[in-house]
């Protein structure tokens, strides 16, 4: 059996999430010779602008930001398997490359993680996140605030939280805080500075689609990387993050459109309900929709 090469960011999260992917790989295979293959990517790269300025900037499509290499690495196949956060991975992929599992998926939440409890966030408060979507519900829900762009990794983002004056708090996803090791509920310090951290019902601030999910991505007809795959495939996980992501897709929805999806599954019966912004935040209130 061959070397299976796994593509990967190198930012903490996207290690993390590699290891998962090889240890449920070597739960699977114990014989199988794994190699990680860290990949910088645009996203990475472009620290100097608003995340949802760089697509713009460097020419790539919707969230490409963050796959652009990783799938350059696939289709020059210098590597079999591409690990993303499946957010971040396009509705629609280019004709090489194939969505062909995910992980088991973690739970789905945003969370606040600032100065103050979220139930004291109010007017005139400043809170960080590089997410339109984020962004939107925030002036939404707490009318008034103040939105700052916020980049980083999750650990130099929960820093700036704790330390940084210039926000008095910020919103990432409970996925990433979980699998990193964080405290989500109460409070913690960093380097003495207490954080307060609460998370948010999905169903009053919607998450994106596929959140929480870690996507697989390898080429096209490449039927030995793809057998491999399949083992690590969490059904479950694959309904829901595609009911989600075919949403998107029928909306036509990229990275610039304030779109939230949740959804759950019981037995064989779907239910989603999503909150759809204007791109151009010409209406205040969002649209909403809901079905099964």
């Amino acid at each position: 059996m061959k070397t299976l090469r796994i593509g990967t960011r190198g930012s903490a999260l996207a290690l993390k999430q590699a290891e998962m992917t090889e240890a449920a790989l070597a739960a699977a295979f114990p014989d199988l010779e794994v190699e990680r293959v860290i990949i910088k990517t645009t996203g990475d790269r472009r620290t100097d602008v608003a995340l949802k300025e760089v697509a713009k900037a460097e020419g790539i499509w919707d969230k490409g930001v963050f796959i652009k290499e990783l799938e350059v690495a696939l289709e020059n196949d210098e590597i079999d398997v591409a690990v993303h956060s499946l957010k971040d991975l396009p509705t629609v992929l280019e004709e090489p490359f194939q969505l062909h599992a995910v992980l088991e998926r973690a739970p789905v939440r945003d969370v606040w993680v600032g100065k103050m409890p979220w139930s004291e966030v109010g007017k005139g408060s400043r809170v960080g996140t590089s997410s339109v979507r984020r962004a939107r519900q925030l002036t939404h829900l707490k009318p008034g605030i103040k939105v700052i762009d916020l980049r980083g990794n999750v650990p130099t983002r929960v820093e700036k939280a704790a330390m940084d004056t210039d926000y008095d708090g910020i919103i990432l996803a409970e996925a990433g805080l979980m699998r990193l090791g964080y405290q989500l509920e109460g409070m913690f310090e960093i380097q003495r500075h207490p954080v307060f951290v609460d998370c948010l019902p999905e169903r009053n601030f919607f998450p994106a689609a596929g959140q929480g999910a870690v996507g697989l991505e390898i080429r096209k007809g490449d039927t030995e990387t793809g057998a491999l795959i399949d083992a690590l495939n969490h059904e479950p996980t694959w309904h829901q993050v595609s009911a989600e992501r075919e949403f998107l897709r029928l909306m036509d929805a990229g990275c610039s459109t304030p779109i939230g999806v949740w959804s759950t599954l019981e037995g064989e019966h779907l239910e989603m309900g999503a909150r759809v912004y204007p791109e151009d935040n010409a209406h205040k209130h969002p649209q909403k929709s809901r079905a099964s």
